[in-house]
């Protein structure tokens, strides 16, 4: 998974933080800010999670939170201390949605659990819009977002992969994961922007491409690509290509392990 460091701030995460202190008052959900009541940092983090896949994440605020809360938002500062340290919070709980394989498990086929890892990490992207922006902007090195690159890696390591070539197979299964997802949330939200199904957008597309002679004659792959995909349930076309890719990723990690293996005998290593 990408990872990056907030520019400007010495504590590079949440969780390399002092654990925050409870409150010794709650705030209620009637505004009194300061009074014992139902208020705590699961029901805020839930609650940003409904407003992030809501409205986005450009129009997240702390304000907006407090507000759909029905709390004050110095309310909400009694349990988190900045914008920031939600996010990370926010980002590690759905990180948490995933269903992960059993690594321990002897009997089961490394490239099925891969695979189930990769479908798991492509629904968080496509489901939760907003996490492929903050999965590049935070460490993540939540206990969920650990245990789900642990996971991974103990999945590889049973694979046979050379050890010293296991990060950078995470980095092409994850990469590819990361960027099929990323371009079909995309693609959704500019069809819902537009006010259209997805099917319906590409033929918009086909269409107005048609009315430019010139690109067909200079594009010919490209237009008979779209022209295969015309009228085909843009469900089963995403699905399918994913496959596709993530197969191919996956039979090059093996041809890697073989190729690594057939050197090792012929050198008698």
């Amino acid at each position: 998974m990408a990872s990056g460091i907030r520019a400007g701030n010495p504590r590079t995460s949440i969780w390399l933080a002092p654990e925050k202190p409870a409150p010794r008052r709650k705030a209620t959900a009637d505004r009194g800010g300061d009074q014992p009541g139902s208020l705590d940092r699961d029901r805020i983090v839930a609650a940003a999670i409904r407003l992030l896949d809501a409205e986005g994440l450009a129009k997240f605020s702390m304000r907006r939170l407090a507000a759909e809360l029905g709390v004050t938002a110095m309310s909400v500062y009694w349990y988190v201390d900045n914008k920031d340290d939600l996010l990370e919070l926010v980002l590690d709980e759905a990180i948490g949605e995933m269903e992960l394989p059993d690594p321990g498990d002897e009997n089961a086929d490394w490239q099925d659990q891969l695979r189930q890892t990769a479908r798991e990490y492509r629904g968080l992207l496509t489901s939760h819009q907003w996490v492929a922006r903050l999965v590049g902007q935070y460490l993540n090195i939540g206990p969920r977002a650990m245990r789900f690159g642990d996971v991974t890696l103990q999945v590889l390591r049973r694979s046979g992969v050379e050890p010293t070539l296991i990060s950078g197979s995470l980095g092409a299964l994850f990469q590819f994961v990361y960027g099929f997802a990323t371009v079909e949330a995309l693609y959704e939200e500019r069809c819902r922007a537009a006010g259209v199904d997805q099917e319906e957008y590409l033929r918009d597309v086909r269409g107005s491409i048609a009315e430019r002679p010139d690109f067909a004659a200079q594009y010919g792959e490209s237009m008979k690509m779209v022209e295969r995909l015309v009228d085909q349930p843009m469900d089963d076309l995403w699905d399918r290509d994913f496959s596709v890719g993530l197969d191919t990723v996956i039979a090059g990690i093996e041809v890697m392990r073989d190729r690594v293996r057939d050197e090792e005998t012929r050198t008698g290593d």
